[in-house]
């Protein structure tokens, strides 16, 4: 190889032998050839592969000097073997030749190139030199090849086969003939040795084809996968996925036994969630690895080199080879994966585990850069790295507790990174960062001071923003006192402090237990006050935070009074990043669900801005924009004013969307809008009841409810109602079915459409064919407060066509009314007493209600409904034989 490489490779003109190899095919075919040469060689010969021939092979011979012919190089007493190939040949891209003798051809020279095996013209008797030209056709191989030339190696060739055709026929005849008894267990055998070994042909094939396609060295040739290894790694990968196993202490595995493993079977790691707030976090991207095949820059092999010196080298060497491998741009995947690859993250998380803090600092500044790589991150942890760094938070010097902490929060994005840093301690010790000062022990130089307190503060920050996804560190940091040091931190200048500080809480804010932590320490007035920052990612979390914790009565009431609304308004202006708008727009949705924030957006003109942000958008704007037009249209006011802007068709065109949480939004806004009778024309123009109808057959019951919702102000405000209805075929049928739910809010908002449904004679004789009567029936044993409500009104509906009153007494509906009386609810009161008047047009009801007690009630509902209800719609509760008593004065 090395001959072939120093006489027959093609150099560029910056000379012989200095590594400047042309990109030819000659090239490319040579180290190929050496290439599949050296990896197959580990593999066919692991114990001679191991001995390192540091000096080139001598032996002792008894031959003379004078005994070797012209070809072989003689040095003194030892001589070198000679080349198989002149020069002029290997220039013709000849990579093979040999000497073979047959029974029926004399002494030839079969060679190979390139393109396959052929037959050189050879040695004539008279002359001294062998001719290398080629003679004949080129063969794919070289038996093909000894087939065409020789009768005899042919003939031989076919008995072999031939034989091996009948030893095949004998085995199959044996097989057939096997008792039938044993069929099922020796197929059930066959199927599982067949799946291994097609498992294991899979995996041959693939280390081929790899090893084909390369064409630069790799340190990856080195180590073969084992089959137990891989399995026992897919194992722990699925343990880990579904959460089910414990971090256990791993034992470290050669650097390029693990890229194989990973190489093989690694596939993204899922995040799975520990709360509510990490459901919606993205995945670990897949290991997006250069190709084989592509050229590796210079740096690879450099930094290789330099972790060579990190794992050999004394303690300068070491932190030489560390600073000059902080030359690089670490930020590049190419020199991320050389680090790995070579297995230098194991030496640089070993070398956390000295005293020496000068390879300390230096180890984790690599660390930390290399970190922002999900790949590298998992290897980390594999690595036992978390719980390395997690001790040196607990060191004196400041360099390296921000060091440490900035890297925990690159490696915390995951699920298992984050528990593994709270197993440890890790929360608590971060959470002591932020009161830091207390603990220094560097030289009292103020300004210098106050800046690595501040440095230290942020990183233990950042650290606790990316572990506070999880619901358990979220509680390990209320327990361990963080709110009130987050509080404190809040109101520093330093926007670098403020921006993860202010993360931290928006996500805490995400779980109700918490909230009520974030307002006792006086955080929203702060939050509110970081508004009016200049610094787009501070405003964007404080918005964020101020969502998460709006959905809070009193924290509504104490961002209007400390001035907020008026900056979120401003705001919405800047339409560039989205991101923040997205955050605004959030705060003020969830801020409008109070009537004096509506009344401080109209004022601000943030209800127009929001209906110009209807189209052109994306869609978790979107989200936020309907939700908060949908809480404002429940003012009259707004309602127009919406109308005016031009808002009904673009909300009435979001209805053909998909997004859940925007379908949702958007019925209810239209829904709003539906009660004002001129948007309702509109609506209805732009076919939009019909869209709100179809939503009916959403698999989701939130947009289902939603929809059915929205639909009552359409069908109350509707010029012809009744024949609108009736124009959706189907429509009526689908909205009986729906009584079949499970789900207690798409019930409740069902029967509020069938309360207005109901209203149209011709609508109630459909309904109640389509059998209506019995699926309300069966509804009425409900202790939903909200469902016995507009189950009461439907039942009272319905019971003016035909014997509906009678038919709700047969299937038992009349008797769990009477026990709503007993609800808290003032709005159950008034349906119930509303649906017994109806029912009690019938004798048996009349009896099955003074059974059931429903006189025993009759005074607590009297004394708070008798001036609000007519005497006759209460007139039920007592039977047709007896009068309601004198009101009550209050």
């Amino acid at each position: 190889m090395g001959v072939a490489l120093t006489r027959s490779a093609q150099w560029t003109a910056a000379g012989h032998g200095t590594g400047t190899l042309e990109i030819t095919p000659l090239n490319e075919a040579i180290l190929n050839e050496i290439i599949m040469f050296v990896e197959s060689f580990i593999y066919k010969h692991p114990q001679e592969a191991k001995y390192a021939f540091v000096e080139p092979l001598e032996w002792t011979t008894e031959l003379d000097a004078s005994a070797f012919q012209s070809g072989y190089v003689v040095r003194g007493e030892a001589a070198l073997l000679p080349e198989k190939i002149p020069v002029w040949v290997s220039y013709k891209a000849t990579v093979g030749l040999k000497d073979l003798n047959s029974e029926s051809l004399d002494v030839f020279l079969p060679s190979r190139n390139v393109l396959g095996w052929f037959r050189t013209k050879g040695k004539a008797d008279d002359e001294r030199e062998i001719n290398y030209e080629r003679k004949g056709e080129i063969y794919k191989d070289l038996v093909t090849f000894l087939k065409e030339i020789s009768a005899k190696f042919s003939e031989n060739m076919s008995k072999q086969e031939i034989n091996f055709d009948e030893e095949q026929q004998k085995e199959k005849e044996q097989f057939d003939a096997a008792p039938k008894k044993e069929e099922a267990a020796t197929n059930h055998k066959a199927r599982l040795g067949s799946d291994k070994t097609t498992y294991q042909k899979n995996h041959i094939n693939l280390a081929k084809t790899q090893m084909t396609k390369r064409l630069e060295p790799s340190l990856n040739w080195k180590t073969s996968v084992d089959i137990k290894d891989r399995k026992s790694l897919v194992k722990d990968s699925q343990e880990e996925k579904h959460g089910t196993r414990l971090d256990k202490t791993r034992t470290s595995i050669s650097p390029g036994r693990a890229q194989l493993l990973r190489k093989s079977i690694e596939k993204p790691e899922e995040i799975i969630s520990e709360s509510s707030s990490e459901s919606e976090e993205d995945e670990e991207p897949v290991d997006h690895r250069q190709e084989a095949n592509a050229d590796l820059p210079s740096e690879y092999w450099q930094i290789q080199k330099l972790v060579k010196y990190l794992k050999g080298g004394n303690q300068t060497a070491t932190v030489i080879a560390l600073c000059s491998m902080r030359d690089f741009n670490l930020a590049q995947e190419t020199c991320q994966l050389a680090i790995r690859d070579v297995g230098g993250l194991e030496v640089l998380i070993n070398l956390l585990d000295t005293d020496e803090v000068k390879c300390k600092i230096g180890s984790l500044k690599i660390l930390k850069e290399i970190s922002h790589n999900p790949q590298i991150r998992r290897s980390i942890v594999d690595l036992g790295g978390l719980p390395i760094m997690v001790n040196i938070l607990d060191s004196p010097h400041k360099s390296l507790k921000c060091l440490a902490a900035e890297t925990i929060a690159n490696v915390a994005k995951f699920r298992r990174a984050r528990r593994a840093v709270r197993q440890h301690g890790g929360i608590t010790k971060l959470v002591a960062l932020l009161d830091c000062a207390k603990n220094s022990i560097e030289p009292a130089q103020s300004s210098l001071y106050e800046t690595r307190d501040v440095e230290v503060a942020r990183c233990g920050a950042l650290a606790l923003w990316s572990c506070s996804k999880s619901y358990a560190n979220k509680e390990a940091i209320r327990k361990a006192g963080g709110f009130p040091l987050l509080a404190r931190l809040l109101k520093t200048s330093h926007e670098d402090m403020l921006i993860p500080v202010v993360g931290t809480l928006q996500e805490c804010a995400s779980e109700e237990n918490y909230r009520a932590s974030i307002k006792s320490e006086r955080i929203i007035e702060n939050l509110v006050k970081n508004l009016n920052s200049e610094n787009e990612q501070l405003q964007e979390h404080c918005a964020m935070a101020i969502y998460q914790c709006a959905e809070d009565e009193e924290t509504r009431d104490l961002v209007r009074l400390h001035g907020g609304l008026k900056p979120l308004a401003s705001l919405l202006n800047n339409t560039d990043n989205k991101e923040r708008l997205a955050a605004v727009t959030g705060a003020i949705w969830k801020c409008s669900i109070s009537k004096e924030n509506v009344t401080k957006f109209r004022e601000y003109k943030a209800i127009e801005t929001l209906v110009g942000l209807l189209t052109d958008q994306p869609e978790e704007v979107l989200v936020n924009v309907v939700g908060a037009l949908g809480e404002c249209c429940q003012e009259y006011e707004n309602r127009v004013l919406v109308r005016r802007c031009g808002g009904i068709q673009p909300l009435v065109n979001l209805l053909v969307g998909i997004n859940q949480a925007l379908l949702v939004n958007v019925t209810k806004a239209v829904g709003a809008c539906a009660a004002e009778p001129e948007s309702m024309a509109i609506i209805d123009r732009l076919d939009g009841v019909r869209l709100l109808w179809s939503l009916l057959k959403n698999p989701h019951p939130d947009v289902k409810a939603s929809a059915a919702w929205a639909l009552c102000p359409c069908i109350e405000n509707a010029k012809d109602a009744g024949e609108m209805v009736r124009s959706f075929v189907g429509g009526l049928e689908l909205v009986v079915n729906l009584l079949k739910s499970d789900n207690k809010e798409v019930l409740a908002s069902v029967c509020a459409a069938i309360t207005n449904i109901a209203k149209d004679q011709e609508n109630l004789a459909v309904i109640t064919d389509h059998g209506v009567v019995p699926l309300l029936s069966k509804l009425a044993n409900t202790n939903n407060d909200k469902l016995r409500r507009h189950l009461a009104e439907a039942i009272s509906r319905c019971c003016m066509w035909g014997r509906n009153r009678v038919a709700f007494g047969e299937h038992k509906a009349v008797a769990p009314l009477v026990r709503y009386l007993k609800s808290n609810d003032t709005n159950v009161h008034r349906a119930t007493a509303q649906a017994l008047y109806q029912l009690s047009e019938d004798a048996d009801n009349c009896i099955t209600m003074h059974e059931n007690g429903a006189v025993k009630w009759r005074f607590p509902v009297l004394q708070t409904f008798l001036l609000q209800l007519s005497v006759a719609n209460v007139g039920g509760l007592f039977g047709k034989d007896q009068s309601p008593p004198s009101p009550v004065p209050k």
